[in-house]
């Protein structure tokens, strides 16, 4: 197989781009990705302490990538890597490109001195936490999404 798992850096936005776009589709999204962040943006969010993009390439294309955030522990000085986005294009799936991406990820986070990596999974989504529960250790949580402005109409 020919791949390179790389970490993007400011200066490939266009790799960034790309990424975007390979999880439009891997997510069925391709709308919510459509009209990506400039440029400038984007270079400002690789260029900052606390984001970390990871993408996998085959023969220049990017199959495959994540999107992670460093988060700095108050309770001790350590800080853990949250796994914002997994993704890897439906013809390049099952061939290891989503271990090969959380191994990149595992030395990136090993620099930044972190101390565990987590990640959510969909009840349902089950080639995912296949993936994640042979990485790591389960624990099952719930989530909940708190809107910034106007209520809970579910309260």
């Amino acid at each position: 197989m020919n791949l390179s798992i790389q970490q993007i850096v400011p200066e490939d936005v266009a790799l960034m781009e790309a990424l975007l776009a390979t999880f439009g589709e891997a997510f069925d999204e391709v709308e919510t990705y459509r009209n990506p962040p400039s440029t400038d943006y984007l270079r400002q969010l690789l260029d900052s302490d606390y984001f970390i993009a990871i993408a996998a390439l085959k023969e220049g294309e990017v199959v495959g990538g994540l999107t992670a955030y460093e988060l700095k522990k108050f309770e001790q000085e350590r800080s853990e890597i949250y796994i914002y986005d997994l993704a890897v294009a439906a013809a390049h799936r099952r061939q290891g490109i989503a271990t090969a991406l959380i191994q990149k990820l595992k030395e990136v986070a090993a620099a930044y001195g972190a101390y565990v990596i987590f990640v959510q999974a969909d009840i349902g989504d089950d080639p995912a936490i296949k993936l994640y529960t042979k990485l790591g250790d389960r624990e099952d949580v719930l989530h909940f999404d708190i809107p910034v402005n106007g209520g809970n109409d579910n309260a």
